[in-house]
């Protein structure tokens, strides 16, 4: 007979040992995770008392210092040096790597070895660093940095004269912002341009990639950044962007990484307290430069529009003319890809525009690594930054055009002859790709960007408002001593101050974290009750997720119905978001063919200049389908712009705006009217006229008599008593515009 066995049973006097082994494990790890909490305050006030220095891995020499410029400013210019076993190629281009100021303290992008500095001395870069301290310069600007920069680089180029190749930049975060600006002002000092998790398009995105962006809103706008400048007396505390960025991501804010320190205290300490050491270096800007920043890009999305002015310059990133490579990730909750990719459209509009003229842009997506990540992740180092700084030959090689660089590990595939050529654990492929590969990034799309037009016109409004009426008495009352003990009392500034040595319980708290490590006890991970642990942590990590997840859909909500159409976008009106190539119709058509056949004979007639009025005034048969408040004036000025980057594939896009042969046989007939090249009115036919008959498939004879239909009223015989001017001699004809 089979007997049913019964299940195992744990001895009560067994269970009481797992017990206690947990207890104990715990209660060290406790004493322990503490300890570490007073290395973390004293490594502050260290820091602190050393003048915030850069925390970079490397040795470095000071190659310039911005304090010394005629304009001066907080940022230097440092000179890496390599390990000893490390040789540097003198003949290998110099690489400058930018530190990001948000708030943080310098020296993020050389953190570890494993990172894009390290990446390019192993490929033999002499590597120089742009860096910055604690307190900006009385008055420093926008102005000031850019500056500063500039002649940084001036620099590397002058110490490297054997180089005839300009020197690489990477811009991390902020810095890609800045480097791009500066580069768009003055191309001739950058080799690639390569720009690391950097936000430039601030009002792309969606509701769930970067709710951030709506956070902004909420607030009113840019006032409240420069009140706060006001109040620190021209002095803007960094440790307020931080306190934004930990916002973000509330669970690991308050819980996943003091619980990640915790639970695995004997292994994660050093790396905890590396990491704070640099989170924990608050620096400051003036009142101005964070001014500008919010006014123009947080809140304006000024750059990507091509509307930001630094100082006497508008900066176009057209003017760009080196190889861009933007690096973004699926794991930034910082900069997602919308974010540091729509840039490209809002400033070409079509990739063909890209490759006439003569320009490379290459992006690189990551599926999962957050945005320090994208710095300093060992894991990025050994593959995207290696791969991005041993191709720099193959980057300024390839045709002009948009491409996203796609990487292959080469284990389990057959090995090629040509192996030698492409050394190292991966293939690089650069993939041709267009403008819908990067609208398709954003699953909400970009009609949304409407709304943050009216957000940035509200911002002004309340922007205004406040400098006329209160700005005045804050800087009045406001000083710089009371500004700084109010810094003091941060909560940030706090918590690591506060417990460190200085804490009264700081002794006992040493001396049983000292016990716990000599006698220590630790369980298995498997063990019932340490499971039993990370199930209840992963519930509160759930808890704070759902939070925030609450929090952000309630500010996306209310964002929407306070600025959207039905709220205060029905008094301030949003933008038209900006033309694409093949947008419009007739109308626009009629602008386009008529400012192209103007710069096809190279000059501008004053009669010519007079379009809108002469559009205007066409018949009304000729202005079917066309509103009768249409704003010529307007709609030249943006076609003069899409036909100015894109003249190529502006007229190309005609055969989409014009889509049967009636309509376009009268916008022709209309151009050849209007403009009125000819020296007589009877014949108006010009060289472009005759290139778009052919292009369109039109009959020639339907399109010139509909012309000359136009130009009767015009042709009327002079006064009588005047004298007849004479006839002008015909222009030779000029060869047909290429397709």
């Amino acid at each position: 007979m089979v007997t049913r066995r019964k299940p195992s049973q744990t001895p009560p006097a067994a269970a009481a040992d797992d017990t206690s082994a947990y207890l104990t494990d715990a209660t060290q790890r406790t004493v322990m995770f503490l300890d570490t909490l007073l290395d973390r305050g004293n490594n502050y006030i260290e820091h602190l008392d050393q003048g915030m220095p850069p925390l970079l891995k490397f040795e470095y020499d000071v190659v310039l210092d911005g304090h010394d410029l005629d304009s001066p400013c907080n940022y230097a210019l440092l000179r890496l040096v390599p390990p000893a076993a490390m040789a540097v190629d003198l003949q290998a281009r110099p690489v400058v790597v930018v530190d990001p100021r948000a708030g943080h303290g310098p020296g993020i992008g050389g953190f570890k070895f494993d990172s894009e500095v390290g990446m390019a001395m192993r490929a033999g870069h002499t590597v120089y660093y742009i860096t910055f301290y604690q307190e900006p310069e009385e008055n420093q600007t926008l102005q000031t940095v850019m500056d500063a920069e500039g002649r940084f680089i001036e620099a590397v180029i002058a110490r490297h004269p054997q180089c005839q190749a300009k020197p690489v930049v990477i811009g991390n975060c902020q810095a890609g912002w800045a480097m791009m600006a500066l580069n768009a002002i003055r191309p001739e000092l950058f080799g690639p341009l390569m720009i690391m998790g950097a936000p430039v398009s601030y009002w792309a995105g969606s509701s769930t990639l970067n709710p951030m962006r709506y956070a902004g809103a909420s607030l009113g706008g840019s006032w409240l950044a420069s009140f706060t400048g006001d109040l620190g007396a021209d002095r803007f505390d960094g440790v307020h962007l931080v306190e934004n960025f930990e916002k973000l991501n509330p669970a690991n804010t308050w819980w996943d990484k003091y619980y990640k320190l915790w639970s695995r205290v004997d292994t994660e300490s050093g790396r905890f307290l590396e990491f704070e050491r640099w989170w924990g270096g608050f620096c400051r800007m003036t009142g101005s430069e964070i001014e500008a920043i919010v006014e123009n890009l947080f809140v304006g999305n000024r750059l990507a529009r091509g509307t930001m002015k630094v100082g006497e310059h508008t900066i176009d990133l057209r003017n760009i003319t080196a190889p861009i490579v933007v690096f973004a990730s699926w794991g930034d909750n910082i900069t997602p890809p919308p974010q540091a990719l729509d840039w490209i459209i809002d400033t070409w509009g079509d990739e063909r525009a890209i490759s006439a003229a003569g320009r490379t842009i290459i992006y690189v997506l990551h599926e999962s690594v957050g945005h320090l990540g994208i710095f300093v992740g060992g894991e990025i180092a050994l593959k995207e930054h290696d791969q991005l700084v041993t191709s720099l030959d193959v980057i300024e090689s390839l045709p002009p055009g948009l491409y996203e660089m796609k990487l292959e590990a080469k284990a389990g595939i057959e090995e090629q002859r040509w192996d030698q050529l492409e050394p190292g654990d991966y293939t690089v492929h650069y993939q041709y790709r267009t403008m819908d590969d990067i609208r398709a990034l954003n699953p909400e799309g970009r009609a949304e960007e409407a709304m943050f037009s009216t957000i940035s016109k509200v911002s002004e409004f309340n922007a205004n408002l406040y400098k006329t009426w209160l700005r005045p008495w804050v800087k009045l009352l406001a000083t710089r001593e009371v500004s700084d003990a109010m810094g003091q009392l941060n909560p940030m500034r706090l918590q690591r101050q506060g417990f460190s040595d200085a804490h009264p319980l700081a002794p006992l708290i040493r001396q049983q974290a000292e016990q716990a490590r000599s006698n220590r006890v630790s369980i298995a991970d498997d063990h019932p009750l340490r499971q039993l642990e990370k199930q209840m942590a992963g519930h509160i990590t759930a808890s704070l997720n759902q939070f925030r997840d609450q929090r952000d859909a309630w500010t996306v909500k209310s964002t929407r119905q306070m600025f959207g159409p039905s709220g205060l976008g029905a008094w301030f009106k949003p933008d038209q978001p900006d033309a694409e190539i093949a947008d419009g119709g007739f109308a626009e058509a009629v602008c386009r063919i008529v400012l192209a056949g103007m710069i096809s004979i190279g000059a501008f007639e004053r009669r010519s200049l007079r379009l809108a009025r002469l559009l205007a005034q066409l018949p009304a048969e000729m202005h079917t389908g066309i509103p009768t408040e249409t704003n010529w004036v307007q709609l030249l000025k943006e076609q003069a712009r899409i036909t100015a980057v894109a003249p190529v594939e502006a007229l190309n896009a005609l055969e989409q705006m014009l889509p049967d042969t009636d309509i376009r046989e009268r916008a022709l007939a209309v151009s050849a009217a209007v403009m009125m090249i000819e020296p007589t009115l009877a014949n108006p036919r010009s060289e472009i006229i005759e290139f778009l008959i052919d292009t369109l498939g039109v009959d020639p004879q339907r399109v010139i008599g509909l012309a000359r239909k136009l130009t009767e009223p015009l042709e009327t015989p002079p006064e009588a008593g005047k004298a007849k001017r004479p006839a002008l001699a015909k222009r030779k004809p000029r060869t047909p515009p290429a397709a």
